[in-house]
């Protein structure tokens, strides 16, 4: 079974969302549809990423619901055996931790001279610049991601629909307007998953009651 990487997940069969939430929601979803009069494919997607995820549905409806609560325990037991163990542990002298990692950082010598003359030393210097680069380029990395995600689903799912090489160019142009007008003849939960993963509120047709 793949490993879950986010909190978020949604299930289509076919052209039609049949749930949104969990991993074992989805999977006892899915497993539904797969013993029902599916229409098919049946695939769930991460929210997060806009890729499929394979789950194990084999066995009765608790079988599956008690396996996903097992993993979901033992995901979790690591962390906070962790933070017990640092609260039991005693608090030495000296500077916080601050969770440094040190790797090498290769520049041209005039930026080691630049470096050295900054309050603090280059290893202050750069944390700085390098969170300063995340503020400004915050924006811009989320809108990248969410059109990748989005690209994804639409891939998977609809890649042989009318429009999809044209909507995807619009997607990456993050013309929401256009994406939406050439998915107007793309099934309703299709193009409402789309406009979701890749603009969130600024969808222009975006229903509220997904």
């Amino acid at each position: 079974m793949q490993v879950a990487s986010s909190s978020s997940y949604t299930t289509f069969d076919g052209p039609r969302r049949i749930a949104t939430g969990s991993l074992q929601a989805n999977a006892l979803a899915a497993k539904k549809a797969l013993e029902g009069t599916s229409a098919g494919p049946v695939l769930i997607f991460d929210d997060a990423t806009g890729r499929c995820v394979d789950v194990d549905t084999r066995g009765t409806h608790d079988e599956v619901a008690a396996r996903f609560a097992a993993e979901a325990r033992a995901a979790a037991e690591p962390a906070g055996g962790n933070e017990a163990l640092e609260a039991a542990s005693p608090k030495g002298r000296g500077r916080p931790k601050l969770g440094v990692v040190p790797r090498e950082v290769t520049l041209l010598p005039r930026h080691w001279e630049w470096l050295a003359t900054q309050p603090g030393g280059a290893s202050v210097a750069l944390r700085k610049l390098v969170e300063e680069a995340r503020r400004i380029g915050a924006d811009k990395d989320r809108r990248r991601l969410a059109h990748e995600r989005a690209y994804h689903f639409m891939q998977a799912i609809g890649g042989d629909l009318p429009g999809f090489e044209e909507a995807t160019r619009a997607l990456f142009a993050n013309d929401a307007n256009r994406v939406d007008e050439l998915l107007a003849v793309w099934p309703r939960d299709v193009r409402d998953q789309v406009m979701r993963l890749a603009f969130d509120d600024e969808s222009p047709s975006l229903s509220s009651d997904i």
